[in-house]
């Protein structure tokens, strides 16, 4: 008979970054509700004490670093007092992004380098931090990536122009293949989530520009994603639930990319 507590957190941290709003929090949440000690990161430290709160009010426990994902002094610190805080970390999730639009032809280089900075470079670097000093010594971690289903396919014309973003994405993709065959022996699962469309910061133009209908006209399951949608998949990862699974990318995209 399954274990009905398979996905019990409890005992367990969390540090999620880009975790003070949108998909970052509603992960955030899921882990804390099921046992998680969490600590969120981001920029701003006004929306970190918003959303600490928030998961306060749901009681879970929760702590928060503001930190520049992009920059290398900003990572280094934010490995310091997350591990100060947690004094390990089981669980990482890699949440925080970045993304630019420009026509191909004319993408800013600078452009390019501030989404690639924040979406693998920063990404890499903590990983590598929080692999090296907590994950491995432990020879336990789950890693959950959050990917995109723009890593996963090119964009059709006269829809998103966002090259740096796809690109990007498709690199954590392997990356997260790549982690995985590598940390495995060490007891760390390494996967990721591609996420399809949901309203947030990021992509709230990107809905009114194209339009909510012809979006989830182009999805089996005609709508968008919500405040629930990721909260299933996250717990699979981080918890025993999936301790057989690492290096897959899992599409929660209500069939977009299927069809």
């Amino acid at each position: 008979m399954a274990d009905k507590n398979i996905f019990d957190l409890t005992g367990k941290t969390a540090l999620v970054t880009g975790g003070s709003r949108g998909l970052g929090l509603q992960m955030a949440e899921a882990l804390g509700s099921y046992g998680a000690k969490v600590v969120l990161s981001a920029r701003k430290a006004d929306e970190l004490e918003q959303a600490q709160s928030h998961l306060q009010k749901l009681g879970i426990e929760a702590d928060w670093v503001a930190a520049d994902g992009s920059k290398d002094a900003d990572i280094a610190g934010l490995a310091d007092a997350a591990l100060e805080k947690l004094g390990h970390v089981d669980i990482l999730v890699n949440n925080a992004g970045a993304s630019w639009g420009a026509p191909a032809e004319d993408y800013p280089a600078e452009a390019w380098d501030k989404v690639f900075n924040l979406n693998i470079r920063g990404l890499f670097l903590l990983t590598q931090q929080i692999g090296k000093r907590s994950m491995i010594p432990r020879k336990y971690g789950r890693i959950l990536n959050i990917a995109s289903i723009a890593g996963l396919r090119g964009n059709p014309p006269g829809a998103m122009q966002t090259i740096a973003y796809n690109t990007s994405k498709g690199a954590l993709v392997n990356f997260t293949r790549t982690l995985a065959g590598e940390w495995g022996k060490y007891g760390i699962t390494v996967n990721a989530l591609a996420p399809g469309f949901f309203p947030s910061k990021m992509s709230q133009v990107l809905i009114k520009t194209l339009g909510e209908e012809m979006l989830i006209g182009n999805s089996p399951l005609q709508r968008l994603g919500d405040d629930e949608d990721l909260k299933g998949a996250t717990l699979l990862f981080a918890s025993d639930a999936g301790k057989h699974i690492t290096g897959q990318i899992l599409a929660v995209d209500g069939g977009y990319s299927a069809v």
